[in-house]
């Protein structure tokens, strides 16, 4: 199944071509053409999507006449254990779906069983936390917001004359309406380049939210008591 919502909002929002966003997606255009025909011809749906709906949801209003056979599961293909994947996914640091796939697939082998690809595997996942609650789904505004914070992961820079090693932390801004993201590296966190790389993320996106919102990070917040009312650092929110 393709990622519909996706579809649409890199049509709708971004204004991507078929093109652009088969690649974006690595899926096919006549797919991405197809469906985005279908969109425009469907009675039933149109945009903006409805708060909630599903890429399910979309496939059974945009396909009305899509066989049960074309909805229900394959049954030759091993179904992967979500719990464990979301334990591992929500417990252990800079793990990743595309690591969890790769030892799903090698179990798959091992069994003798047929494996999902990862695009059916990361749907499938996506689907089976929406079924069981395990996600909060968060309605977003154009220009509202502006969520930052440093990647999990640091990386190590070398100096290519003296051979020193530097960590890098990656800081990263995301704009929730239309999922553009903005990411920069930072030789140290420390207070001035923190406020530079904001502004800096600010001047990418050419405009300046009514909110940004920024995950209790130590540049930003001074203390956070109660989780409700946090003491903010005042050259940040200057």
């Amino acid at each position: 199944m393709l990622d519909y919502k996706k579809i649409i909002i890199k049509s709708y929002v971004l204004h991507m071509t078929g093109r652009e966003i088969a690649e974006s997606l690595h899926v096919s255009q006549s797919g991405v053409n197809g469906f985005l025909r279908e969109f425009k011809r469907c009675k039933a749906l149109s945009f903006p999507l409805p708060e909630g709906i599903t890429n399910l949801g979309i496939f059974t209003k945009v396909y009305p006449n899509a066989s049960q056979a074309q909805l229900k599961r394959d049954e030759r293909y091993e179904l992967p254990d979500f719990e464990e994947i979301h334990q591992r996914m929500t417990s252990e640091k800079n793990m990743t779906l595309a690591y969890l796939w790769g030892k799903y697939t090698n179990r798959c082998a091992a069994s003798d069983r047929k494996a999902y690809q990862y695009r059916q595997f990361c749907e499938l996942y996506t689907k089976w936390k929406d079924d069981n609650n395990v996600t909060y789904h968060k309605e977003a505004a154009m220009g509202q917001d502006m969520e930052v914070d440093f990647a999990g992961k640091t990386f190590s820079f070398i100096d290519s004359l003296t051979g020193e090693v530097f960590p890098i932390v990656v800081f990263a801004a995301v704009l929730p309406y239309s999922q553009f993201t903005y990411a920069e590296e930072m030789s140290s966190i420390k207070e001035p380049q923190w406020i530079e790389v904001n502004n800096n993320a600010l001047k990418y996106f050419d405009g300046v939210p009514a909110i940004v919102v920024c995950d209790n990070c130590k540049q930003a917040v001074i203390s956070n008591r109660d989780w409700i009312e946090p003491d903010l650092n005042e050259d940040y929110t200057a």
